[in-house]
């Protein structure tokens, strides 16, 4: 089994992860086990930043309460974690329970290493929303639980937004265009930074459209570049990225668009809450004028499709406290727990009726409308090699915006996407 993990994890370390990702109180209820915990000690990894101080200690007191076991976190730093935990997985004292990438999470589960939750879900899952929970789903089996999630938003400058006369945020994502024509028909200012692949946003323009990357054919899978609807998505990356100054062969990291945003001159741009931050240690004077928006869709009732980057949890296989495990599960994602990381760490909780704990953070508020119509990358182990550089989803990206039909430059792309994911897993 080690070397069948280590072969396909391998692959799942090559994603890139956004961390960078129950109806009782969590208290009470079932005192699962009695006293037959006594004595047992659950190992629970999570990731460094995921889970305040605080939110350790009430889980903690919850748990030993209730199963008389003791339980010991672990936090692990993400760079090097897939093949860390990989090794893990494969030897005898597994973590029983660990925090995982939701776009990682097929690719352990694979591997035989997740243990199937389908109990779980059926206890304590049944208003999970349906879009964060996807992820933790394999060839139909719960194989994770979805704990926290994040995506982008519109980071726009408040200043610039008046100087153009425009009083209002839009609702709609002709209103965003007409707004950034605005900007830059009565201000100086550059309306929208919008680097030619900025490819998570185009990945969320698909999920708007209702179309994956890619498909299945003859029992494998291939390129779905060329679909009409990934055309379409693309084609409205390309009218908004018009506006732009940004390069078309580059992402929103080179440069950082947060220094870019700094600077004062730009009106808006689509990325992460913490991209804020980037802003103001370029220039502290911008703090007070950042705003956040919702991103738009095609109408007012529906924001834009979204990738959704987070974390699930899962249980080892190999872990010998399952059910130890479980009830460690059912406390952490109780209401009252879940509802607590979301406040203390300002992440979109796991089910909607959750998100009155976000009440005040303008970053999350601004967020959560998008999650139910989120989604991810394909969630398939085979999809990992497409991310790896040069990623030809990028590639096809630039090659529309420097003229190319998007059929064209589907076609230009297809051989390579298609030799990633008929890769070995």
């Amino acid at each position: 089994m080690k070397r069948k993990l280590i072969s396909a994890i391998g692959v799942a370390g090559m994603m890139i992860s956004l961390a960078a990702c129950g109806g009782d109180n969590g208290d009470g209820g079932d005192k699962a086990g009695a006293d037959g915990y006594a004595g047992e000690t659950l190992t629970v990894w999570v990731m460094d930043g995921s889970s305040p101080d605080q939110w350790q200690k009430d889980v903690q007191t919850a748990f030993e309460k209730k199963t008389k076991a003791k339980v010991k976190f672990e936090v692990q730093q993400w760079n090097g974690i897939q093949q860390k935990l990989t090794t893990a997985l494969s030897e005898e004292n597994p973590p029983d329970v660990f925090e995982i990438g939701n776009t990682q999470t097929p690719a352990y589960a694979k591997t035989g290493g997740l243990a199937d939750l389908a109990d779980l879900k059926t206890e304590i899952g049944a208003d999970w929303t349906a879009s964060l929970n996807e992820s933790s789903i394999f060839e139909g089996k719960q194989y994770a639980a979805p704990w926290y999630f994040a995506n982008r938003v519109v980071l726009y400058n408040k200043k610039v937004w008046a100087d153009a006369g425009i009083k209002d945020t839009p609702k709609t994502r002709d209103e965003f265009y007409a707004d950034l024509k605005q900007i830059g028909e009565k201000t100086d200012a550059e309306p929208i930074y919008l680097p030619g692949q900025n490819w998570y946003h185009f990945v969320g323009l698909t999920i708007g459209e209702g179309v994956q990357l890619v498909k299945e054919q003859d029992g494998k899978y291939v390129s779905n570049l060329d679909d009409p609807k990934v055309a379409a998505a693309m084609e409205t990356y390309k009218k908004f990225q018009a506006l732009s100054k940004a390069p078309k062969d580059k992402d929103e990291a080179t440069p950082q668009q947060g220094e870019v945003f700094g600077k004062g001159n730009v009106g808006a741009f689509i990325g992460m809450g913490w991209e804020a931050g980037i802003a103001i240690k370029a220039n502290p004077k911008i703090e007070k004028e950042i705003g956040y928006f919702t991103i738009p869709g095609a109408t007012a009732d529906k924001p834009e499709g979204v990738f959704l980057g987070g974390s699930n949890l899962a249980v080892a296989a190999g872990s010998k406290k399952q059910e130890l495990a479980k009830e460690f599960l059912k406390i952490a994602l109780s209401d009252k727990y879940e509802g607590e990381l979301a406040k203390l760490n300002g992440v979109i909780p796991n089910k909607e009726a959750l998100q009155s704990n976000l009440k005040g953070n303008v970053v999350a508020e601004a967020a959560a409308p998008a999650a139910a119509g989120g989604g991810t990358t394909p969630l398939i182990p085979e999809w990992a090699a497409v991310e790896n550089a040069p990623n030809p989803v990028k590639t096809y990206m630039t090659a529309v915006l420097n003229g190319k039909s998007p059929a064209e430059a589907a076609k230009q792309v297809e051989d390579e996407f298609n030799k990633r994911l008929a890769q070995q897993q």
